[in-house]
């Protein structure tokens, strides 16, 4: 165990998991949080976050208060702030994470799928949005997106959110950062059936440190490549203007070829328009080797 990691264990100041709940389990904590987050101007002064918060009782609130200072909140010497834990809590609240449970109708996404050329549907559950071909079964990708995504958006701006969402995921995962804690996030290229993707050979993402996981077709990995992207400008396409799940390399392993075993090394060939460029890629995905050639 690293020293840098055992001192943040054996934290003296450290608030037990169980404990930190049950500080902001209460909706008047909520409120000084909520208040804090709207403020106009950052600190805020003790009278001005009671107002905020519609308390009349001082005591009362001065207790709620107290309670979340020093974890949640930040007392400075011109009044309160919220300290980064208590921005993630307003945060998802907001999301919709902890007090909304929403359904909505299946999307149809208007592509077609990899597999079969049917058009894909999206379908949102339990805060997961899965893009899927109904006639196939082929899976284009199944992944977090908190009901605060669906806010004062129509179905075609859903979809739009969910593939930069998906995007910015998986740029930070293959860059080794945990997109839920920071962690230290590691990457392996296996066989895995049980995949949101239909690919079998699949690229996952595990946190060392909160064991969050993501997993992808390996291709995916390439969207914010700077080679793979300006080959696409050269031929008249805007990759950031392309869903992923509309790009078989993102979805599906038919354009990969294991090159090696030991080490690993992948190489996905993307094909546009007259000409294939071919990616070699380590096991941790990192781009080793571009070459062009005509399709």
């Amino acid at each position: 165990m690293s020293e840098r990691l055992q001192s943040i264990q054996e934290c003296g100041d450290c608030v037990e998991p169980a404990d930190a709940f049950g500080l902001v389990a209460n909706e008047t904590r909520l409120s000084i949080l909520e208040a804090l987050w709207t403020a106009n101007s950052s600190p805020v002064r003790f009278t001005d976050l009671r107002q905020a918060v519609e308390m009349r009782d001082s005591a009362q609130f001065n207790y709620h208060l107290d309670k979340l200072t020093d974890q949640f909140v930040r007392k400075v010497d011109a009044g309160y702030e919220l300290r980064h834990a208590g921005e993630k809590v307003v945060r998802a609240v907001f999301a919709g994470s902890f007090t909304e449970h929403p359904t909505i109708d299946p999307i149809d996404v208007g592509d077609a799928c990899v597999e079969c050329g049917a058009e894909l549907r999206a379908v949102y559950d339990d805060e997961q949005l899965a893009i899927q071909c109904p006639d196939c079964g082929y899976g284009h990708g199944e992944y977090a997106f908190p009901p605060g995504g669906l806010t004062d958006r129509d179905d075609d701006e859903i979809l739009a959110a969910f593939d930069q969402r998906v995007r910015h995921l998986h740029c930070l995962a293959k860059d080794g950062v945990c997109p839920e804690c920071s962690g230290r996030m590691e990457t392996t290229v296996e066989h895995a059936e049980a995949c949101c993707v239909g690919s079998s050979l699949t690229a996952t993402h595990r946190c060392s440190q909160c064991n969050h996981q993501l997993c992808s077709a390996i291709g995916l990995a390439l969207l914010d490549d700077s080679e793979v992207v300006g080959f696409h400008r050269e031929h008249g396409v805007s990759l950031s203007e392309r869903p992923y799940w509309t790009l078989s390399w993102c979805v599906t392993d038919e354009t990969i070829e294991l090159a090696s075993e030991e080490p690993q090394r992948f190489e996905v060939t993307i094909d546009c328009k007259d000409e294939a460029l071919t990616v070699t890629l380590d096991g941790d995905l990192t781009v080793l080797d571009t070459e062009r050639a005509p399709a």
